[in-house]
């Protein structure tokens, strides 16, 4: 992660600009992610081989996020008129641990677990494909955040992201970035050129197998708390689960090219709204690490 503001900094930051997130140095409130001296990734391991990409649909620009020019750090940034056409090649970095939970720059809670990113320029909130230039792994993600400020950074990915494009170990890739726009009419183009999603390159998925078809056409949402190579802890938090919550839930066992995985969900969901929900009152009651996913039930 490259946000890591010094205390001299802190004060020229704070009196610049209002920003949240990946950009912005602490303020009332916001000391605690300041707590760790050094971002880091989630501790335990995290499967993301079914964390799908975020799903672009028309949004308003944010009150938030949007100001043009604005300072940080002495230097001077501009926001775009129009994220239609943009594509660009350059660094790329990871935010976590130290940021989540934390407001990003348009008003929302930062996720490491989402598909989501922050960038210097880009209307907000937005949607841009991110490839792997040296794996050729894309994912779509959801721009809601502003950064990263630290030398020639191009943009900073939630750590899901990061590690969906294979480089959260190293901690930096070089990436293309093209945004991703969308008329009010649902109409959707790719760096200013008509485009329909389809499964990224690089997915971590294993082919489906024989038998499969039929499974892989009934899909819905889930709230995933976790995911095991091995099935006794999968049902042990299965059960810490059912001690708090009446929803239906499950272990699922998933063959990945990484290996199996035991994936303890609860769900289906029939919109991301129920999901949600239902993730907070996870979140509250101590499911810390949860995340929302699309599977086959």
């Amino acid at each position: 992660m490259n946000c890591k503001p010094s205390s001299s900094l802190i004060l020229a930051v704070a009196t610049a600009v209002m920003l949240s997130g990946c950009a912005s140095a602490p303020g009332t409130g916001q000391s605690s992610r300041y707590a760790l001296a050094n971002d880091r990734a989630p501790s335990g391991g995290f499967d993301v081989s079914g964390l799908g990409n975020a799903v672009p649909v028309y949004e308003e620009p944010s009150g938030a996020g949007n100001k043009s020019p604005y300072t940080v750090w002495g230097k001077r940034y501009h926001v775009l008129e129009s994220n239609d056409g943009y594509v660009a090649r350059g660094t790329a970095s990871w935010y976590g641990e130290k940021f989540h939970g934390h407001k990003t720059s348009n008003g929302e809670t930062f996720d490491m677990y989402a598909m989501s990113a922050a960038h210097k320029s880009l209307r907000i909130p937005g949607y841009a494909r991110v490839t792997n230039l040296d794996n050729g792994r894309s994912v779509i993600v959801r721009v809601n955040d502003r950064g990263p400020f630290h030398g020639d950074r191009l943009i900073d990915l939630s750590y899901a992201a990061a590690k969906k494009l294979g480089y959260q170990a190293r901690g930096t890739a070089r990436v293309e970035v093209a945004a991703i726009t969308i008329e009010p009419d649902g109409a959707m183009y790719l760096a200013g050129k008509p485009f329909t999603p389809g499964r990224s390159r690089g997915h971590s998925e294993a082919p489906a197998k024989a038998g499969d078809e039929k499974a892989m056409d009934r899909q819905s949402l889930f709230v995933q708390l976790g995911s095991f190579s091995s099935r006794d802890p999968a049902e042990k938090l299965l059960e810490q689960a059912r001690a708090v919550l009446e929803n239906p839930m499950r272990v699922r066992a998933v063959d990945t090219d990484a290996g199996r995985f035991h994936r303890v969900q609860v769900g289906p969901f029939t919109d991301e709204v129920s999901a949600r929900k239902t993730q907070n009152l996870l979140e509250a009651r101590g499911f810390e690490q949860s995340i929302v996913l699309t599977d086959s039930y």
